[in-house]
């Protein structure tokens, strides 16, 4: 058998070296490309590896072996070592170059072809849901948990992060190196700020999919509440939410989504960063051409402040901006869990007891379960010993329901709460659609932006029990809050300034 040999200039150590780090590198890779095909899901820390880490070692090696060769050749030049030929050649007839050229032809072969499959396989992957939820654990953790249980639950992260198109691609990937630099330095803000000022316009992402042209009626939704007293009463209020929409060349826009410049053009100045607090509001009639400029008339800008500011055209993330990422106050994960039967309802006072426990401060969320599970029982073991033994069970398996609404929406190690992240949806808990229709905006003709509930919405049934209402007439029934007490007051004020996600 004859001896394998290679041309004399690849036995230096940097060669060498060269070729042991990419045989090992690729033979890792092809090993672990053979787990990826078998596998249908693997830790998002082996595409990591896969992807990022082990083909720039592959490719230092094979750039080590040329390197190599070409200090050792230099040496022979300088009579350091033994002469070899002035340059190096190729000749056929000589066994170690046909050894050598055929290694290099396959060898480009198996390289390129491994280097498309692992260049097409890491772009997908770097595209991937488990890439951007699950790679910087705690730092997304909240963004992730949040998602796995939104409408968006199937949309990849992308989709509207980044959306279609080389040139976006490309951005979010300079925007993610310093990203990954602030998470390796442990340099990152708790909770992450919002909103993102850089990402990409609503009519590129959502509209993919959202047509506001083809919206048209109505939606009817059931809001549940438990009230806080012992029997945690249940309060649900059937809304006909008007959504609206429309095409103008078929017909005239109407309902919530005519802000979404299908018939006008909707713009406005923010004065704070969250973009809560918005004095001026400027319509365009797309049709006629007329502009009617709202001003806040407690708070207005001053003719400087206009001229400084770029007012932003309003879009979707205008109203939906936690379309995927929303976390419920304890206030309403409560009333879900209620509602879903998670929490027993039959226990006195358990709604309280949930809110307030879940609204205190903790460090860490292994804390937070354990203080849960503590509180709630001590509560009925000490103030109600009867039942405590006789539902420990009933309790026990509430405890848990309280546990994983906790940790589906709060995230100590993150700072993230619900006071951290506002949503526009509605004006329930936060200022929302009232960051415009207060009834404080007036144009200088008089005209008032709108503050009727019917403008949006119409109550279809309220209540429960004896207070139960059901709407006989086209226009619903006026708001009947569950607290007697409040009497009229709510009618003077917006429902978050008493409403703030724990117990008013």
């Amino acid at each position: 058998m004859k001896e394998f040999k290679l041309p004399r200039l690849v036995y230096n150590w940097v060669s060498l070296a060269g070729v042991f780090v990419a045989t090992i590198a690729g033979l890792l890779m092809l090993v672990l490309l053979i787990i990826a095909f078998i596998e249908d899901e693997v830790n998002p820390y082996f595409g990591v590896f896969l992807y990022m880490v082990l083909p720039p070692f592959f490719l230092g090696g094979l750039f080590l072996i040329p390197i190599g060769m070409y200090r050792h050749w230099k040496r022979v030049k300088r009579g350091e070592v033994v002469a070899y030929p002035q340059w190096p050649y190729i000749d056929l007839n000589i066994r170690s170059h046909r050894n050598a050229s055929a290694i290099f032809f396959f060898g480009t072969i198996i390289f390129l072809a491994l280097g498309a499959i692992g260049s097409y396989e890491a772009f997908h992957y770097t595209e991937s849901v488990a890439f951007c939820g699950k790679t910087c654990h705690i730092i997304m953790k909240p963004e992730y948990t949040a998602y796995q249980e939104s409408p968006h639950a199937r949309v990849a992260c992308v989709s509207c992060h980044v959306g279609p198109g080389a040139g976006w691609y490309a951005k979010s990937k300079l925007s993610g190196a310093y990203q990954v630099y602030a998470t390796a330095i442990n340099k990152f803000p708790r909770p992450i700020p919002t909103p993102i000022k850089d990402l990409r316009p609503a009519q590129e992402t959502c509209e993919q999919c959202h047509w506001p042209e083809k919206f048209f009626g109505s939606q009817q939704k059931q809001f549940d509440h438990f009230m806080y007293d012992s029997a945690n009463t249940h309060w649900p209020i059937n809304l006909l939410i008007k959504t609206g929409g429309g095409d103008p060349s078929t017909g005239q826009t109407a309902g919530i989504h005519w802000h979404m410049n299908i018939g006008v053009k909707v713009e406005y100045i923010h004065r704070d960063e969250k973009r809560l607090d918005i004095p001026w509001v400027r319509v365009t009639d797309k049709k006629t051409g007329k502009i009617t400029v709202y001003q806040n008339e407690e708070n207005p800008l001053t003719e400087e402040e206009i001229k400084a500011a770029t007012p932003r055209i309003m879009d979707c993330v205008d109203c939906h901006n936690r379309p995927s990422h929303f976390y419920n106050s304890p206030d309403h994960a409560a009333d879900m869990a209620l509602l879903k039967n998670h929490i027993n309802d039959s226990l006195p006072y358990i709604k309280t007891k949930v809110v307030k426990i879940m609204a205190a401060e903790y460090e860490t969320e292994e804390q937070a379960l354990n203080e849960i599970s503590k509180f709630i029982n001590d509560y009925y073991r000490n103030r109600y010993p009867n039942l405590y033994a006789g539902e420990r069970a009933s309790i026990d398996s509430s405890i848990r329901g309280i546990q994983q609404a906790f940790a589906q929406n709060i995230f100590p190690e993150m700072k993230v709460r619900w006071d951290n992240y506002s949503s526009n949806i509605g004006h329930f808990i936060y200022p929302g659609c009232m960051r415009c229709h207060e009834g404080k905006h007036k144009s200088a003709e008089g005209k008032t932006v709108t503050r009727e509930c019917i403008a949006c919405h119409t109550i279809l049934a309220q209540g429960s029990g004896a207070r139960a209402a059901m709407a006989s007439t086209p226009e619903g029934l006026i708001f009947e809050h569950p607290d007697e007490n409040t009497g009229e007051a709510w009618m003077e004020m917006g429902c978050y300034e008493c409403h703030s996600g724990v117990q008013p």
